[in-house]
Order: C-alpha cells, then structure tokens, then sequence
C-alpha cells in the first residue's frame, strides 16, 4: 500500500514541525543536564556530547522521507514519542488505520 498524494504532501508539510518541536524538548533535557549539580563539568560535557551523538541519529531530528515507507516511519515516530496519534488528525482515515495497524501489530 502506498502514501496518498495528500497524505505525502501533508506529512512532507508537517515534519519539519514534528522535528522542530522534539528538537525543542532535546534542548530542555541538554539545559537540564548540563544545570545539574551531578559530576564534573567535564563529565557534564562529555554526556552531552555522547547523547548528542546518539539523538542527532533519531527519526525526531533526522530522516530520510520515502514514500515507500511513509506508514512505517510515522509508526516509529509514534513509537518514539516524537509525536502523538492525535498528531494524524488531518491525515485521511486510509493512513491513521494502517498506521494503528502497525501500532497494534507489534503491540505498541
């Protein structure tokens, strides 16, 4: 089954948001590290720059849009709470049902 032609320029509009927004919540938990009392300022540091290593490879921040696999990547994005079902409201019927599919196919 493939993306619809509104639903993929939808979800092309709407990502940028979606990644801006988690991005946004990654900056807060980055200030709240780096405010805590925990540690050293270096080992602050040092967390900070493995975690950012490992979220600038996260759907949230960076992802490569196919069609092909529209459904599945909004399913993962769900999973990783980048965003909210609720977040498929002006999608069509046709993509929140098959992405629901995949939701409760592997029990998320």
């Amino acid at each position: 089954m493939e993306i619809s032609k509104s639903d993929w320029k939808l979800y092309r509009e709407k990502i940028a948001d979606w990644q801006e927004r988690y991005m946004g919540r990654l900056n807060q938990e980055y200030i709240a590290l780096l405010s805590s009392d925990k540690g050293n300022p270096s080992d602050r540091f040092w967390k900070l720059d493995e975690r950012i290593l490992k979220d600038r490879r996260h759907p949230g921040v960076r992802i490569e849009l196919k069609k092909s696999s529209a459904f599945f990547d909004i399913a993962d994005l769900i999973c990783l709470k980048v965003i909210t079902y609720d977040d498929l409201a002006d999608f069509s019927e046709v993509l929140r049902e098959a992405v629901k599919m995949i939701l409760d196919r592997y029990g998320l």
